[in-house]
């Protein structure tokens, strides 16, 4: 069978762990159900991403300071030039593909601060290119959230309508871009890709363990600059208050990141926290991960893929919820009422809630373990249905010999 050239886009290789988690999981499934697929990336990181996942990749931006604010003139310009050449290189890289893939990601919200002219460009040109250039471009379990900015809603509408396959990794996301005015007929819903990813063997974990507490550079989403700060003030607070009082009860404290600039928010909490019983994880992947919410008793976390690792481990899980999208995790692996809103981190209720999850841990690890075999087998039809709309030669064969 011919190689098929599948490229895979997106924020990667760039510091948040679950982006690069749903990359690994997508390769995996490439690895092993299209083994003759050749495939590169289009991303982020790309040095990072070609020493990790050993394919070839392509910086993202022509201008290296794109994430970076532009404070001057020359800034500016460069910013500005970098878009024009950016459409070419897109449609250059677009070109040489047969399929693209997006793996997973928030591609299609705004619940943390984003400009349009960033990220939702880029995938507006990635799917732009693809219909230009008749290859396919598919969104694969992706999250989506109503958008207030006029703009950056525009863009992540138009992207979405290009695209020539969809899929989800919750029915909020299907939903909102429902509301947006995409048809989403065809559109499929699955569990978030990163729940294909192995998950550590069982028995690696002591009892009793510590409790893995996720945090996050949280300064709330995209309709919330103005106060921001106040925001992240309010949260840190919280946090710390909780972290002091479980170390104070004589428990050993593990903070979690997901993303490199979550780590000053670690270390703030341990500077102001200050006993021996609170340590952060060092963590590179989603696989560090779960190694560490394996060994936990319990987790109290605030990102998403923290979140999906702790549940995926089987542990019991309270989410810092700062988007719906958490909650809708949370209700669907049998943990809903499990939520704390982080905008607005009551340290006395957060504690309360968490006592009441630690008494019903056994029966939570029971309901973990069904809902991940049920999850399994959704992600396995999910994988079968994207090679049908993807690989319909690859398909075909495989009708042919079963």
């Amino acid at each position: 069978m011919s190689a098929v050239r599948v490229g895979v886009f997106g924020l990667l290789g760039s510091g948040n762990l679950g982006n690069d988690g749903s990359l690994e999981a997508v390769l995996g499934y490439l690895r092993t159900a299209h083994p003759e697929a050749a495939v590169d990336a289009l991303c982020g990181g790309p040095e990072v991403v070609t020493a990790r996942y050993g394919i070839p990749a392509t910086r993202l931006h022509w201008y290296r300071g794109e994430y970076r604010t532009a404070s001057r003139a020359g800034t500016v310009a460069g910013k500005g030039v970098g878009k024009l050449v950016d459409v070419v290189r897109t449609a250059a890289w677009v070109r040489r593909h047969d399929v693209v893939i997006v793996p997973g990601m928030g591609v299609l919200e705004a619940t943390l601060p984003l400009r349009p002219w960033g990220f939702p460009y880029a995938l507006f040109l990635l799917c732009a290119s693809g219909r230009l250039l008749r290859t396919k471009v598919a969104l694969v379990g992706v999250g989506a959230a109503p958008i207030g900015s006029r703009p950056t809603r525009a863009l992540v509408r138009r992207s979405a309508r290009l695209a020539a396959y969809r899929s989800y990794r919750d029915a909020l996301s299907r939903d909102a871009m429902r509301s947006m005015g995409v048809d989403t007929a065809r559109d499929e819903v699955h569990p978030d890709l990163a729940f294909a990813l192995p998950v550590p063997p069982a028995g690696e974990g002591r009892r009793p363990g510590p409790v893995c507490v996720g945090v996050m550079d949280f300064h709330g989403g995209d309709d919330d600059r103005a106060r921001a700060g106040e925001i992240h003030r309010r949260y840190l607070d919280g946090v710390i208050r909780f972290v002091r009082a479980l170390a104070g009860e004589g428990r050993p404290v593990r903070l979690l990141t997901g993303d490199a600039c979550d780590a000053p928010v670690a270390a703030a909490i341990i500077d102001a926290v200050d006993s021996p019983l609170v340590t952060a994880a060092e963590v590179a992947s989603l696989a560090d991960l779960m190694r560490e919410t394996a060994a936990a008793d319990a987790v109290v976390a605030t990102r998403y893929h923290n979140l999906v690792c702790a549940l995926r481990t089987g542990t019991p899980t309270l989410a810092l919820s700062y988007a719906a999208k958490s909650d809708a995790l949370m209700a669907g692996m049998g943990l809903e009422g499990y939520s704390h809103p982080a905008r607005d981190i009551d340290a006395d209720r957060l504690l309360q809630q968490f006592r009441e999850l630690e008494k019903r841990s056994a029966e939570l690890r029971q309901i973990l373990a069904e809902r991940n075999r049920v999850t399994a087998a959704r992600l396995d039809d999910a994988f079968t249905a994207l090679t049908a709309a993807l690989f319909p030669a690859t398909d075909h064969a495989l009708r042919e010999t079963s």
